[in-house]
């Protein structure tokens, strides 16, 4: 690791003299191709347009569909010396327009489509047309000159995760943070000049970082998979082969959906040779089918909270495991230390299970504009007496096996992992009291069968509910299943019996 390097738009100034004419990022459409001398001309571009008109050290939201150009559109923000916000046309327009008011933003990047949408949305700042910004002229000297002041703690994104009151809550990461991460999870998955990515993850989300930025630092490909794809087996095995893709990163969701439909019986990943997974526990029964139709392909599991840029914990699958048993997720990338900590903040016994606290370069800076909520997290390492040493309390318990590997086991509130995504129980509840008929819910989870199920008590159909909920939360937060009750069961001191209502 170059400990000189302090920007993470140095992988791209470098790569982009080795492999100008190599495509860096790529989708379904050879049209829109980016080579690596395209993606480096049109961010410097558009950092040249934020610095002319006066934005600088402040929050660009990046609003485009899930395309190459929405990539190019990030590397903008950070040469032009802001921090990109990404959000998507996925995303229903009640949660973009919350994030719109925690951000205040001045100004917005949009293509032709999404544009439309931030107007219909009576978005105050300035929008810039993607296809007009990069045609803006480069000024080397004035972004030499932002280069020249940047630090490694100076903000490069924010993504918005759940929050439990309602309000999604904005993590920002910095350069020091990303290129720690990115270091370190090459070194563990071994990426290089050949490695072709699949991407499977939206890009609000952190997990799009394994592939954007090991992309620059090695002259890889990434290639977006179309999302259609994801819910017919056979075509997306047919895409990974077309493409010659030899590495994904992908929610477990993703993998079982092609192995619990048999897919391997008509096609196989002919080129993959690379799987980490994440966000979610890989049933053993699907791992097992994948590992039996791809001997050779190394497996990777992979684990961190977005506080923690991204992943900060590997453990690669070096045996068989019993139907019983979940994958470790192992031990803490370099540079990063793990301490799981019982209730009394002492270091926990062998077998004893605590909470996962991590320790390190890999953590974010907190909270958008949210001191209370990251001073909660982020806090004094208990067990350091002597300097201040901050930690970020995961919120999941974990234990050591008796190989001394650290092992998930559940989250410590309500919040909950579902297809791929962390999610507040909370955060639904707050929009389902919202509506005028409800007087009031619950959500409860069930791990086992991975469905979220709404209980509640008011003047409303189930299926209106459902509706309503599509409107205003994203597709992965929707109950699976709702019920209404005529009265909610409490417990002895007056508040809602989860614990009842979960084992109905």
């Amino acid at each position: 690791m170059n400990m000189q390097q302090r920007n993470v738009m140095e992988y791209l100034d470098k790569i982009v003299l080795q492999y100008p004419d190599k495509v860096a990022f790529a989708n379904e459409d050879p049209a829109c191709d980016l080579t690596f001398g395209m993606v480096y001309q049109r961010s410097r571009a558009i950092g040249s347009l934020l610095e002319e008109k006066g934005y600088y050290a402040e929050p660009v939201v990046v609003f485009m569909k899930k395309h190459p150009n929405a990539i190019s559109a990030f590397f903008g923000c950070v040469y032009g010396g802001c921090y990109y916000v990404p959000i998507d046309e996925e995303m229903p327009k009640f949660r973009t327009e919350l994030i719109l008011q925690t951000l205040n933003p001045r100004v917005m990047i949009c293509d032709d489509e999404t544009r439309e949408i931030a107007i219909s949305m009576n978005f105050e700042g300035e929008i810039l047309l993607y296809s007009e910004a990069i045609t803006a002229e480069v000024n080397d000297e004035a972004l030499n000159k932002i280069r020249d002041k940047q630090i490694d703690t100076d903000p490069i994104y924010i993504v918005f995760t759940s929050g439990s009151t309602g309000i999604p809550k904005g993590v920002v990461a910095c350069h020091r943070s990303v290129i720690d991460y990115i270091e370190n999870l090459s070194e563990v998955l071994g990426f290089d000049h050949d490695t072709r990515f699949a991407n499977q993850t939206p890009l609000y989300f952190d997990a799009c970082l394994k592939e954007l930025y090991p992309t620059l630092k090695f002259g890889a490909t990434t290639v977006i998979v179309p999302k259609s794809l994801f819910m017919f087996p056979i075509k997306l095995v047919e895409f990974l082969n077309e493409h010659k893709i030899n590495t994904v990163c992908w929610v477990v969701s993703a993998l079982t959906m092609i192995s619990s439909f048999k897919t391997f019986e008509k096609i196989k990943p002919e080129y993959l040779k690379n799987i980490a997974f994440g966000s979610e526990v890989f049933p053993i029964k699907q791992l097992n089918i994948w590992r039996e139709a791809l001997p050779d392909c190394k497996f990777t599991n992979l684990y961190g909270p977005t506080e923690a840029t991204g992943m900060c914990c590997y453990f690669k699958v070096d045996r068989k495991f019993d139907l019983n048993e979940s994958v470790p997720i192992g031990g803490p990338f370099k540079n990063t230390r793990i301490l799981l900590l019982n209730e009394k903040n002492e270091i926990c016994k062998d077998g004893e299970e605590g909470e996962i606290c991590v320790v390190g370069t890999s953590l974010t800076i907190g909270y958008y504009k949210n001191f209370e909520k990251t001073n909660e997290v982020f806090v004094q390492n208990p067990l350091n007496k002597i300097y201040p040493e901050l930690i970020y309390r995961t919120g999941d318990i974990g234990k050591r096996n008796d190989r001394g590997e650290l092992l998930f086991v559940s989250r410590k509130d309500f919040q909950i992992k579902h297809m791929g995504h962390r999610i507040e129980l909370g955060e639904i509840e707050v929009n389902v009291n919202n509506i005028d008929q409800i007087r009031t819910c619950c959500c409860v989870y069930d791990k086992e069968k991975d469905k979220i199920k709404l209980y509640y008590v008011g003047d409303i159909e189930t299926g209106e509910i459902i509706s309503i909920l599509k409107e205003k939360l994203p597709r992965y937060m929707i109950p699976n299943k709702a019920e209404k009750l005529d009265v909610m069961p409490l417990t002895a001191n007056g508040k809602i019996d989860r614990k009842k209502l979960a084992s109905m």
